[in-house]
């Protein structure tokens, strides 16, 4: 078995670091999917310019690394049931807004600040995926059997 390692995540983790460090040194905000989204849904203050930023230039960097050759993977599987992905990124908000925080915001951001309760939240998130994992490959080997 060969070990590779993987550059694109390698590189791709190491801008999400330093586009939360900028934001964070250059005017304070925490660089928080959720918190970015919920604050131009339902602004507070006048700052829904950054955010608004911060989101186009999310999606907007996906051209720009391909410029350098840099490529998304491909799904391997997404389903064509519009309704469940819906209800998901629902719930995932929902979780994200419970839980004062997404996988971002708490995971990057609040880790790097050594911050208690973003080292717990990116804890839970991880348990819990592995353990989703886990189910879901059993139940995968025991549909097959």
């Amino acid at each position: 078995m060969d070990f590779e390692i993987p550059w694109n995540a390698f590189l791709g983790g190491g801008l999400l670091g330093l586009s939360a460090s900028l934001l964070m040194l250059f005017s304070g905000k925490v660089a928080g999917i959720s918190g970015i989204v919920f604050g131009i849904i339902r602004p507070q203050k006048k700052d829904t310019g950054w955010r608004i930023a911060f989101i186009f230039g999310m999606i907007l960097s996906v051209y720009f690394v391909s410029i350098f050759g840099f490529q998304l993977p491909k799904a391997s599987h997404v389903s064509d049931n519009y309704l469940l992905i819906m209800i998901a990124g629902l719930l995932v908000g929902f979780g994200s807004k419970l839980g004062n925080g997404c996988t971002s915001g708490h995971g990057i951001v609040g880790m790097g600040r050594f911050s208690k309760r973003s080292i717990v939240s990116t804890m839970t998130f991880m348990i819990t995926a592995m353990a989703v994992v886990y189910i879901r490959k059993i139940v995968e080997a025991l549909s097959h059997a």
